[in-house]
């Protein structure tokens, strides 16, 4: 099978090794070919070597890479969709399974042109297969907290199995396929997990502050942030119960998903999760300290085209949700950027058109 991966960074080495590992034709879509390896390898928290695969190709040229694919995943960052969307479109064919993983972040809207005009199908994940970390950039990655079960969802909805079959082949993990793509947009893992962190976290920032060290994001998390993702997460269980015309009973809230009923148990659940302990925060190293690092994607991808995302969900639903309405605002002014998610330009402009465009 001709399979193409984009981006080689933590996800996309994950899956280009176990795809290749498959015996699949995989080629690489990466911006520096020249520090990609031939053979990609996966280690687990030990360094053995639990997968190795070897690349049909790895270039840095559009059309090479998508020309012919059968299966394109898409690994980038957000606010990077809609422009590697564009740069496809004249290489793509009819019926070709384009996958952004995890499929949040807008990526309906940032491949629309390429569904209602090339015939694509176009397929996200509510989650990623595990925890991800490069070794060795082009060569190792560390995976570590594989998941049960994958949560798969498309547009259009039907030819989806065999995208469940592939996945449930490569990673050895059930996956289930959701009744619509709306379930992942509507997943709240990173758009309200990272914001909230970020906003308590950073809550005493300003021009001038510098932090002693790096401050795990994880193994250091406070009551501060929990309380504030409780309020955000009512509020986004609130507008899914109102978005009545589309099944989205397999959104869980982050209380459940964390098993959680308080501030407090999600708190020490969150820094007891092996896989996610050594992660520090997206942060920047400057003369006597650390300070935020504005342009991780932590802020970038997550504030405008995930949580905004969200707040303009529950506008059109008519819900009101000011913990999240706050925690855009406070990410604007602090980090001074004006990027503007706007369902309209994609015709939504009212529950019609959501519930019409999801119902493909």
């Amino acid at each position: 099978m001709k399979i193409t991966v984009i981006g080689a960074g933590n996800i996309g080495t994950q899956f280009a090794s176990s795809f290749a590992s498959k015996g699949n034709e995989v080629t690489v879509l990466a911006s520096k070919p020249e520090r990609i390896s031939d053979v990609l390898y996966t280690v687990d928290e030990n360094d053995n070597v639990t997968v190795e695969g070897k690349l049909a190709l790895v270039t840095d040229d559009v059309e090479k890479a998508v020309k012919d694919a059968e299966y394109i995943f898409v690994t980038y960052p957000a606010f990077m969709l809609k422009d590697i969307a564009d740069k496809m479109y004249d290489y793509v064919n009819k019926g070709t399974k384009i996958g952004v993983i995890p499929g949040t972040g807008g990526a309906e809207f940032a491949f629309k042109r390429l569904i209602e005009e090339k015939g694509v199908v176009l397929f996200g994940l509510q989650r990623v297969p595990a925890v991800a970390r490069l070794k060795e950039y082009g060569k190792t990655v560390c995976v570590s907290g594989y998941r049960n079960c994958l949560k798969l969802a498309g547009i259009p909805k039907s030819s989806l199995r065999g995208v469940a079959d592939l996945l449930t082949e490569t990673f050895s993990i059930a996956c289930d396929i959701l009744p619509n793509y709306l379930s992942v947009t509507m997943t709240p893992s990173n758009p309200i997990l990272h914001t909230t962190r970020l906003r308590t976290e950073f809550a005493d920032y300003k021009e001038g502050v510098v932090y002693p060290k790096n401050i795990l994001f994880y193994e250091e998390w406070a009551d501060e942030s929990s309380n504030l993702l409780f309020a955000c997460d009512d509020e986004h269980q609130t507008i899914c119960s109102k978005l009545t015309e589309l099944d989205l009973t397999e959104v869980r809230s982050l209380k459940e998903h964390y098993e959680s009923d308080t501030p407090q148990k999600l708190t020490a659940k969150i820094r007891s999760i092996k896989s996610l302990q050594g992660l520090g925060s997206p942060m920047k190293e400057v003369e006597g300290g650390f300070i935020p690092d504005f342009s991780s994607r932590y802020f970038t991808a997550d504030f405008p085209y995930g949580l905004s995302i969200l707040e303009q969900i529950a506008h059109l639903a008519g819900v009101e949700v000011p913990n999240m309405t706050e925690t855009i605002n406070w990410y604007k002014e602090i980090s001074g950027d004006k990027t503007e998610f706007n369902l309209s330009v994609f015709g939504i402009e009212s529950l019609e058109d959501l519930y019409k465009f999801y119902n493909r």
